[in-house]
């Protein structure tokens, strides 16, 4: 940044206490003379898993000046568990401390208000930039560089080891499981998701057959000693029999042949789709993002692309990708295929004239069907983004955690992998109920059908877990949940939205093809904005809220592109930056009549 605030960084402190540092605990006295990015996470966000990836470069490359420390701040309930911290650091790979702080302690310190966000503290203990979203790793390059001259001329930067301690491996036939099919042969194929792998398994779900895939992150076509993924999720049987696998990190759609054991890429350049690229076209040419789940419906391959809140399809005749239901807004929102809103979509299943969604973020099940020469979207069970629980009964009334996983039963009926309930839960479209078929299952991400039986992932058990299918389902007693950020107080009558972007140092917006910015803003209900909602490209705007509306939530998605500022250079390198906030705010009198969200810099 071009100036600096001499801000004081508050203390790290979270009842959950510390990771990988082998039983230290950690103070930012203990990091000082070390430049510290923080990185505020949840697991359940695809947004921070992303944000994990942007950082692995940087983290490797100034490993002797940079300390990345991850706070974990939950959403969810589950994401509170101790023991589901644990599981996360290992499942996603993640090499830096983590401080879980399930009381978001931390996260009210720094007045974070979104996932992921990233703050910078220089080597004296200052803070000296935030950035929220995805897209600022080239930023954050720059600034540590010019971080590290700074305070090696001055003398305040001390290099050396970090305090990174990896545990001890713990060795399992499986890893964090994701997904799993059924072969024709009897076998089950499992997304073995951090050994990057899949695996053959017996029809006793334990033997291993064979590995495909070297076990280590790459993107490479070849034999199944040589291919190799990047946490592979879901996997969806092909008319010609072979297997197509969402090769999640890779942002990329592979293609597994069971007979010769062959790996080739069918969709995706490796690279994260980001707004403004081509949303169709041959498909080893587009780029997609973070596809979790693939499912055969309507003659195509349909992708759960939870990166982006999009459901697209893959054409094998044409070669060809396009997204098809969904705008990249994150939301619960149905209607016309291409109007719709998703938050994650996570799980798919394919029944008759419909297709299963598991919605994670809105913690709902949701369907695609054909409606005249289109697609419609309809929502079964769920209501949005900040309501989740355990609660059977009537579908507009029943409440899920998070889940992963959707499976068409024969009864027309649809089982789903309810991740943060640890359990398996069913709908039933006949009699629009909801009930529970098993719990105390950790983590189930997916489930295959088998021989009448359902054969769950446990993901956090790395296994698979045999299931018979009961007549009667389990009822629980009803837990209902909101997330527990707290409210945001404001003034009741006109509320300034300032999002706050600075172009990095040696940037500035991109506006030669026209405004480099866009900002859009709802609300939930909708009733609580009166005027200041929809599209634009101002990043500041005045919203005006109704009168008698007490609270709500205030959705707000900003985007900035940003080039280098090198006059010599016909291309520069451009950057985008973008991020959604989820703000719940409660109007009272004596409340803010500004609301600051930092994209990327510091609120003056």
């Amino acid at each position: 940044m071009a100036s600096r605030a001499r801000v004081r960084a508050p203390e790290l402190i979270g009842r959950g206490g510390w990771l990988n540092t082998g039983g230290t605990d950690l103070t930012l006295t203990d990091l000082r003379g070390r430049i510290v990015i923080l990185d505020f996470w949840t697991f359940c966000c695809v947004n921070c898993l992303h944000v994990l990836d942007e950082l692995r470069e940087l983290e490797e490359k100034h490993r002797d000046t940079v300390v990345i420390v991850g706070v974990h701040s939950p959403k969810f309930v589950h994401e509170a568990e101790h023991q589901a911290v644990v599981d996360a650091v290992e499942r996603y790979e993640v090499h830096h401390p983590v401080l879980d702080d399930p009381e978001l302690a931390t996260w009210k310190q720094y007045a974070v208000r979104a996932w992921p966000t990233l703050v910078v503290i220089d080597p004296e203990g200052y803070v000296v930039a935030q950035h929220a979203g995805e897209g600022h790793a080239h930023a954050l390059e720059a600034l540590v560089g010019q971080l590290e001259a700074e305070h090696a001329a001055k003398g305040t930067l001390r290099r050396g080891d970090g305090p990174y301690v990896p545990p001890e491996p713990v060795p399992t036939e499986l890893r964090f499981p994701g997904k799993a099919l059924s072969l024709p042969g009897g076998t089950f194929l499992v997304s073995d998701t951090t050994r990057h792998q899949l695996v053959e398994l017996a029809a006793d779900g334990e033997s291993v057959v064979r590995r495909i895939g070297a076990g280590e992150r790459g993107l490479t076509d070849g034999t199944s000693e040589r291919a190799r993924f990047s946490e592979p999720q879901g996997l969806a049987m092909l008319p010609d029999g072979t297997v197509a696998v969402a090769d999640t990190v890779n942002h990329a759609l592979r293609r597994f042949d069971p007979a010769t054991g062959e790996v080739t890429t069918l969709a995706g350049t490796g690279r994260q789709w980001w707004q403004g690229s081509p949303t169709e076209g041959p498909a080893p040419e587009v780029d997609l993002s973070s596809p979790w789940d693939v499912a055969w419906f309507a003659d195509r391959l349909w992708i759960a692309m939870a990166g982006v809140h999009q459901l697209w399809t893959y054409d094998p005749e044409a070669g060809t990708v396009r997204a098809a239901a969904g705008t990249t807004n994150e939301g619960l929102v149905d209607g016309p295929a291409e109007e719709a809103w998703f938050a994650q979509p996570s799980g798919l299943a394919a029944a008759g004239d419909r297709l299963w969604i598991a919605d994670s973020e809105t913690s709902a099940v949701r369907y695609v069907e054909r409606d005249g020469k289109g697609f419609t979207v309809r929502t079964a069970v769920g209501t949005g983004l900040f309501d989740f629980g355990h609660r059977d009964g009537a579908a507009d009334q029943a409440l899920l955690q998070h889940p992963l996983g959707v499976t068409a039963l024969p009864d027309g009926s649809v089982a789903i992998s309810d991740t943060y309930n640890h359990a398996l839960r069913r709908y039933d479209p006949a009699t629009d109920e909801v009930s529970t078929l098993a719990t105390d299952l950790r983590e189930p991400s997916g489930a295959a059908l088998a021989d009448g039986d359902i054969v769950v992932v446990e993901s956090a058990r790395h296994r698979l877990t045999r299931l018979r299918l009961p007549e009667e389902a389990v009822r629980v007693e009803a837990v209902a949940h909101r997330t527990q950020r707290a409210a945001t107080d404001i003034a009741p009558g006109t509320l300034r939205l300032d999002v706050v972007f600075q172009a990095p140092e040696g940037q500035k917006l991109d506006t030669r093809y026209g405004p480099s910015t866009r900002l859009l803003v709802s609300s939930t209900p909708p009733e609580l904005l009166a005027g200041g909602d929809g599209a634009g490209t101002d990043l500041s705007r005045e919203l005006v809220l109704t009168e008698g509306v007490t609270e709500g939530v205030l959705h707000v998605s900003a985007m900035a592109a940003s080039c280098d500022d090198d006059p010599m250079n016909e291309y520069p390198a451009c950057h985008v930056h973008q991020q959604d906030w989820g703000v719940p705010v409660r109007i009272t009198e004596g409340g803010a009549d500004r609301l600051p969200l930092v994209l990327a810099g510091m609120d003056d």
